[in-house]
């Protein structure tokens, strides 16, 4: 089956998929950049106020996963679409995430089931580049065998289990269904 999108078609689509992302976090009232009035390529832990302002921060991991995982799901789905066309999907679920994730019920739901008690919710540059990280780690799975794909995976998750007691899998557990004892381990 030939492809829908041109790839050229395919990357002027995602650019106005990620601007009206984060036209929609703006009109939520998001703010556009940390309110400490400058940008950061990194946030490190000990940063709690910039996390999830900046461009990069210890939740990376997880969303290069989430590209991981998407084109993996995408690829079973829609095989027979181009690599281009399937980004296009993944980026539409990222957006959709964000834009849920920046929501007052799940940022509501965050500071009552997680130790994420003083979040309020990502940045809009934040949110655009955990689109596009999710979207490096849509292509790095499309390009890599799975068996580098996935020990990538493990790694991060250990990783950021080991420096912020936190990651993809807790994040999703304690969201979906918070365990307190996790929640007293995560507090340190």
């Amino acid at each position: 089956m030939s492809p829908l999108l041109t790839n050229r078609a395919c990357f002027i689509t995602a650019i106005v998929m990620i601007a009206a992302t984060a036209a929609t976090l703006l009109a939520m009232g998001r703010i556009p950049m940390c309110a400490c009035g400058y940008v950061l390529l990194w946030t490190p832990a000990s940063d709690l106020a910039g996390n999830s302002q900046h461009i990069a921060d210890w939740y990376v991991p997880s969303h290069i996963i989430h590209g991981f995982l998407f084109y993996w799901f995408l690829w079973i789905l829609f095989r027979q679409r181009s690599v281009g066309e399937r980004a296009l999907g993944a980026i539409l679920i990222e957006a959709a995430w964000e834009i849920a994730e920046n929501s007052p019920w799940i940022i509501d739901r965050y500071r009552e089931a997680t130790i994420a008690i003083g979040y309020t919710g990502d940045s809009v540059l934040n949110s655009v580049f955990d689109i596009l990280w999710m979207l490096a780690g849509f292509f790095f799975a499309w390009r890599m065998p799975v068996w580098i794909t996935v020990l990538i995976a493990v790694a991060f998750e250990l990783l950021t289990l080991w420096v912020i007691r936190d990651n993809l899998t807790l994040n999703v557990l304690m969201l979906v269904y918070p365990i307190e004892a996790i929640k007293v381990w995560q507090g340190g």
